[in-house]
């Protein structure tokens, strides 16, 4: 990717503002994990873009609103004991997250417009900036799109659903961060790649997979069964792996097999980082390379830990958030490693 910024001030400034939005979307991602854990996720029942940013004032309002909730299957099948009290516990963290996602639309929209109306972006150049906007309102209508969910008959949001609202968070920070990166770190069109390259850039798709598929356990709670490692239970293959019909939706909608998949991708991921570790150190590598090498097999040892940690306390919220955390802090690395090697 060749930048068009007129000078390298101007670029670090362009590239400051857009790691500063990739730092308020990995916080976004985290908070998404702590609203989920702690079964926030469904307490605002209705979606209101422009005039829902003050939250309840006084208590005629929570009323109201805790009376919406009250027609919720969330309240009615779940939560039926809760008081106001209590609803105001789980309101706040989707409240915040919810927030949290305005505020990052404004820290990126205020900017742009400051960037383009100066030169620093130039006008051919617009249009890539305009779709990290798109995509990030679009990401809005997929996070209500996924709430909507889980507000008829069954409390409990779609499992696809929340793993697209997760994948789509994620395309939106790699792409605000590979522009950013190209900024920092501008090369010339037809520069080589790194004989490395290819490699990184297929540990990275399987870095990837791996943290799709554990969009699939956190949407099921699959965490919650087989709390044991390294065997589920006393079984390598436990019973049930393939009980669904047609075949395919095991991996989608079986809590077996979806845990099952993930500990193995999680494993095999772990497995092919230590080796690539020990490999590509030994390898002419463009200095910045060779310290990402070195934080991606850290990363990777934290990610295991924290992994099978989380498995065996069957998901204590802290834990769990931490690990969406890390397996972010991975896919980073790893990213920045792809970046990295790509023309050098």
């Amino acid at each position: 990717m060749n930048t068009d910024i007129n000078n390298p001030a101007q670029g670090r400034a362009v590239a400051t503002w857009l790691l500063i939005c990739c730092g308020l979307v990995f916080a976004m991602v985290v908070l998404g994990g702590f609203t989920r854990l702690t079964g926030s996720g469904l307490s605002m029942v209705d979606w209101r873009p422009l005039m829902g940013i003050l939250p309840p004032m006084g208590d005629a309002e929570w009323q109201r609103v805790f009376a919406m909730y009250q027609q919720s299957p969330e309240f009615q099948k779940v939560n039926s004991a809760f008081n106001v009290e209590d609803f105001k516990s789980i309101f706040w963290l989707e409240y915040l997250h919810r927030l949290l996602g305005r505020t990052i639309g404004l820290v990126f929209f205020v900017p742009f417009v400051f960037f383009l109306a100066r030169g620093y972006i130039r006008r051919h150049e617009w249009p890539k900036y305009a779709l990290m906007f798109v995509l990030g309102g679009m990401q809005g209508l997929l996070g209500w799109y996924m709430v909507k969910s889980g507000l008829v008959d069954v409390p409990h949001v779609s499992q696809y659903r929340l793993t697209a609202h997760l994948l789509a968070a994620f395309i939106i920070y790699a792409y605000m961060f590979w522009v950013a990166m190209s900024l920092l770190f501008p090369r010339p069109n037809d520069a080589p790649a790194h004989s490395w390259y290819g490699k990184t850039r297929a540990l990275f798709i399987l870095i990837s997979v791996t943290i799709i598929s554990g969009g699939f356990v956190a949407g099921l709670k699959a965490g919650k069964i087989y709390n044991t490692f390294p065997m589920m239970g006393e079984h390598w293959f436990p019973p049930g792996l393939f009980a669904l019909e047609p075949f395919w939706r095991n991996f989608f909608d079986n809590m077996t097999t979806v845990q099952f998949d993930h500990r193995w991708l999680a494993i095999t991921t772990f497995v092919l980082v230590v080796i690539y570790w020990s490999k590509v150190r030994k390898s002419d590598l463009p200095q910045r390379a060779r310290a990402a090498v070195n934080a991606l097999l850290h990363t990777a040892v934290l990610q295991v830990v924290l992994g099978i940690a989380t498995l065996l306390m069957a998901v204590p919220v802290i834990l769990g958030a931490t690990h969406q955390a890390v397996a972010m802090l991975l896919f980073t690395v790893a990213l920045y490693l792809v970046h990295a090697l790509r023309r050098v």
